[in-house]
């Protein structure tokens, strides 16, 4: 398996539950577990949904904050590790860099870079669980002048531990999670702080903690409750995206009359915190207990709709005119997409580019044996979709054992299949990379939905083999 962040941990304790004969390995190129929750450091940094659903279904999320910050999550899936043994298969410093599948001999030969020179690895099923971004680099658009500023240039994926911002001007480019992140936690430890950004996003302010949470934790027993809290959330998030997709119209309402009941009568809601697109059509931002409001309307925080012109010695100048003064500034830009870490990839000898594959059923991708990617949600916690799809690996490892086959490959058949987008967001970060992202299709198995229940039915209880190919080097498998 590849990465020892949320996706591979919970893959990890999935695959030796459920298929207690299989042995593993998982490699991480990094030098601890985390992945996204060790990687970024900046201040802040937590959950973007509820952790009763972003934490593993196996291992109930017992703090108290329903939106956690990242070092309560890093220690959570450290400790989820070391209870059920999962970091005793991981490999750190061990940077995949390609993976070659081979039918004749039915096992990917993959090899890697580690602190002790090359080495190579054969495994008969391989399973990738490194998120959907680059670790490396985050999106860095050029911004002219920017050579001329006087003060430090900061990007949120490589913060600074010697960064000293307490009483000091910040403009924080962006609008996305991170930038609606990081203006609360700087003006709270004494920054001064702008959040430029090009065009708005929806704010929605939830409480920190879960009332409802607390009161079920006190008249259940933990395990009974837990479960009861878990479905609640899922309930809960499902019901809004879906009002959200059904009424768009009036959730644009709702949501720009909740962000002008926090900052007041006269605050320009319009202009800030109504975005030109539909609610949904990309990730909403949350606001524990409403920080960012609070922050505005302490003065300690600010917001600016407009665009860069250039970066001056001092600060941004805008379009508008204006220049924004600024000590520090911080490229909250966004992410590079990048599937399976950038490995490169091949069957039978022949380079496999996932653009020009379909998804089957948001785990495996056409025409390619025995790889499966755990991507989770877009539109809800990530760790949902995750335990489902690392689940429906297992059924399909099982199904492989029985069946005596050593080989299994998605094919579309004879049917047509429409391509339609692998991730349904007009985000920035998504349309960037929409020429390098697989396809999905149009019908099942082919379609990955965006729908737990969904889901759950397709990779929980549906048929395990649907357009799928069993095999073996000499004998095909019906």
């Amino acid at each position: 398996m590849m990465g020892a962040g949320l996706s591979g941990i919970g893959a990890g304790y999935h695959l030796q539950t459920e298929c207690p004969d299989r042995s593993y390995v998982i490699l991480e190129a990094r030098d601890a577990i985390g992945g996204t929750w060790d990687l970024f450091r900046y201040p802040g940094i937590r959950s973007d949904s509820d952790m009763f659903t972003l934490g593993y279904g196996f291992r109930p999320w017992t703090g108290t904050k329903a939106i956690a910050d990242g070092a309560s999550i890093r220690e959570y899936i450290r400790e989820t590790a070391r209870t059920f043994g999962i970091d005793r298969h991981i490999r750190y410093g061990h940077r995949i860099r390609s993976a070659a599948w081979s039918s004749a001999d039915a096992l990917w030969t993959v090899e890697v870079d580690t602190p002790q020179g090359a080495r190579t690895f054969t495994c008969a099923f391989f399973v990738g669980c490194s998120g959907y971004y680059d670790y490396a680099r985050g999106h860095a658009p050029h911004f002219a002048g920017a050579e001329s500023f006087a003060g430090r240039i900061v990007h949120p994926q490589f913060w600074p531990d010697d960064l000293e911002f307490a009483g000091k001007r910040v403009v924080v480019i962006g609008s996305g999670a991170t930038a609606v992140t990081l203006v609360p936690a700087l003006a709270a430890k004494g920054a001064h702080v702008t959040m430029l950004q090009r065009s708005a996003s929806y704010v929605v302010a939830l409480p920190a903690e879960d009332a409802f949470a607390r009161r079920i934790r006190a008249w259940l027993p933990a395990g009974l409750a837990h479960r009861v809290i878990r479905a609640r959330s899922i309930v809960v998030q499902m019901a809004f995206y879906r009002l959200a997709r059904w009424r768009p119209a009036a959730m644009r309402t709702k949501l720009a009359a909740m962000a002008q009941a926090r900052l007041g009568p006269d605050y320009d809601v319009a202009t800030h915190f109504t975005p030109s697109y539909d609610p949904w059509d990309q990730r909403m931002c949350l606001a524990p207990d409403g920080d960012l409001f609070d922050a505005i309307n302490a003065g300690k925080a600010a917001v600016a709709t407009d665009r860069v012109a250039r970066f001056t010695r001092y600060g941004v100048a805008l379009e508008s005119g204006v220049e924004l003064p600024a000590d520090i500034i911080v490229t909250a830009t966004g992410l590079e997409i990048l599937l399976l870490g950038g490995i490169a990839l091949s069957v039978d000898g022949d380079a496999v580019d996932l653009a020009n594959r379909y998804s089957y059923k948001g785990v495996m991708f056409s025409d390619v044996p025995n790889l499966a990617l755990v991507f989770g949600y877009t539109n809800a916690s990530w760790t949902l979709r995750a335990d489902l799809a690392s689940s429906y690996v297992c059924r399909l490892l099982n199904t492989m054992r029985r069946r005596g086959a050593r080989q299994v490959t998605p094919r579309l058949g004879g049917r047509p299949v429409s391509a339609l987008p692998f991730v349904d967001f007009t985000s920035g970060y998504i349309a960037r990379a929409a020429g390098k992202l697989p396809k999905q299709g149009d019908r099942r198995p082919w379609r990955m939905r965006q729908n737990y229940v969904a889901d759950l039915l397709g990779l929980r209880f549906s048929r395990v083999d649907r357009d799928l190919e069993f095999s073996n080097p000499k004998t095909t498998v019906s």
